[in-house]
């Protein structure tokens, strides 16, 4: 159900048919890499929140980084608290490790971490444990719908940008 609708989503842009699937599982960004033969980096990931009033809203961030809870709260106004997995399939309607920005269960607020942007493409679930699709930042933002760019990262390696993704995964 949940791959069915990102491809109905997708579907409004035309890229239902570039959704990449595969026979190994890529729930973590660890595995996502090597089934896509990428660095973990270039997997964007997306997070799960809870504001005050207890709505979930997502957070997708590079594969190398982490949530700054400084950033986190400056930014939200709130202390970074993740959804249970109960909780995230009920708000997207994607199981854990398949979690994408697209084909959402709930109207849900989308917001990009700046980690992404060192790339020239990133690669997000498709709403199963096992897909992916390959996008621009541009693209990602669009197809999502997201609200903003946000700066709520940390740990994440400046210094792996295209260049070094290409020589790497060559």
């Amino acid at each position: 159900m949940s791959l069915q609708s990102v491809k109905e989503h997708l579907k409004k842009f035309s890229r239902e048919q570039d959704i990449l699937e595969y026979d190994e599982i890529s729930a973590t960004v660890e595995q996502a890499a090597a089934a896509l033969n990428v660095i973990p980096a270039r997997i964007a990931k997306t997070l799960s929140f809870k504001d005050k009033e207890g709505n979930a809203f997502l957070v997708v961030a590079a594969g190398d980084a982490k949530i700054d809870n400084k950033k986190f709260k400056s930014t939200f106004g709130i202390k970074a608290k993740m959804l249970s997995a109960e909780e995230v399939e009920h708000f997207t309607g994607h199981v854990v490790g398949g979690v994408c920005p697209f084909g959402l269960a709930h109207d849900l607020d989308v917001y990009l971490d700046i980690s992404l942007k060192r790339f020239s493409t990133v690669f997000p679930a498709c709403g199963s444990i096992n897909s992916a699709i390959e996008l621009t930042c541009d693209e990602l933002f669009e197809y999502s719908y997201a609200k903003d760019w946000v700066d709520v990262g940390k740990d994440w390696d400046a210094s792996l940008t295209d260049e070094v993704a290409a020589a790497t995964e060559a």
